[in-house]
């Protein structure tokens, strides 16, 4: 009964199941030695990759560039987007529906961190 109320009251302060055992908010490095886990995953990687380098690209565009299915970009890219790293703008052109995805500042500063942090790594490495 007491786990269930401490489950709701996280529920409530916006942090969700997933998130509690995962032990993070959003997959975000809590230190500098920490690796950003919501872009490592290699299809993420692509996605804010391929919005780095373009101002923004419609679904199929990305879906196209990163080699995915309509399912798993959806997934993965509301993952990004709910991290505050992508910007999806719906809109319509006559009755078909578009989908336009963008990098955000955030998403351009974690990418630069993240690119950071595995340059350090493989700086590290050749040291060795």
């Amino acid at each position: 009964m007491a786990k269930a109320q401490a489950l709701k009251r996280e529920v409530k302060k916006g942090q969700t199941e997933k998130q509690r055992l995962r032990g993070v908010h959003g997959g975000a490095p809590h230190s500098a030695h920490e690796i950003d886990r919501l872009i490592h995953e290699r299809l993420r990687l692509g996605i804010i990759s391929a919005l780095a380098v373009n101002d923004s690209l419609t679904f199929n565009e990305l879906k196209h560039t990163v080699k995915t299915t309509d399912g798993n970009l959806s997934v993965h890219a509301r993952k990004l987007e709910d991290a505050g790293y992508v910007h999806c703008s719906k809109t319509f052109a006559g009755r078909t529906p578009r989908t336009e995805y963008s990098l955000t500042a955030a998403g351009r500063r974690a990418l630069e961190r993240y690119l950071d942090h595995m340059e350090a790594l493989l700086g590290r490495m050749r040291k060795a």
